[in-house]
């Protein structure tokens, strides 16, 4: 039987992937640069995702994402785990987002999956009605109030609960569900014809 080499890196990433994101926080905050690398890997996709339906471009998206685990890294000794990383991240991706949007205000465009070819949606003529309502949700979406956009992806893009949405946005709860409730109205009324 051969033995597997692993390096010291490759060890300590293995072990890490099992550790809960507070204890790889305090192990970043204390100078540890892999424990670290798993917790940009572990939330680096939603909260690229977040940043896309807030900037609506992929590159503003990543620079925003970027900023914000760069300025994470700089805060880990100022965390307190009084909320969840992951929610700690959302706030500041968020905040860095809005900040983006202050100076130059994008398009906002939702990512679409590409249907099988073998889909019902394959077909030219679905494919372009399934374009339009998605220019029709993103233009919609657009249309909302910020509050009331950042609490609708987070509620139903990322799935998190209404208590760490009102962390992220440093509201209430029944803020977060005023907001969701007009939001989703809004959004119903400007989606009514795509139904």
């Amino acid at each position: 039987m051969t033995e597997r080499t692993v390096s010291p890196s490759q060890e300590g990433d293995l072990l890490g992937r099992d550790l809960p994101d507070g204890l790889l926080a305090v192990r970043a905050a204390e100078g540890d640069e892999d424990s670290f690398a798993i917790l940009v890997r572990r939330h680096g996709s939603s909260l690229l995702r977040l940043a896309r339906c807030m900037l609506g471009s992929p590159q503003d998206a990543e620079e925003a994402v970027q900023d914000a685990f760069v300025s994470a890294w700089r805060r880990l000794p100022e965390y307190r785990h009084s909320a969840e990383f992951r929610t700690w991240m959302y706030r500041i991706t968020v905040n860095r987002c809005l900040t983006m949007r202050r100076r130059r205000p994008p398009p906002l465009s939702l990512d679409v999956v590409e249907p099988a070819a073998g889909d019902a949606w394959s077909q030219p003529a679905r494919s372009a009605e399934q374009d339009a309502a998605t220019a029709a949700l993103s233009r919609a979406l657009a249309e909302l109030d910020v509050g009331q956009r950042i609490c609708w992806i987070l509620r139903e893009v990322e799935g998190l609960p209404y208590k760490e949405i009102a962390h992220v946005t440093r509201t209430s709860e029944p803020t977060v569900r005023g907001r969701l409730f007009r939001a989703r109205r809004s959004l119903q009324e400007a989606m009514g014809p795509w139904r």
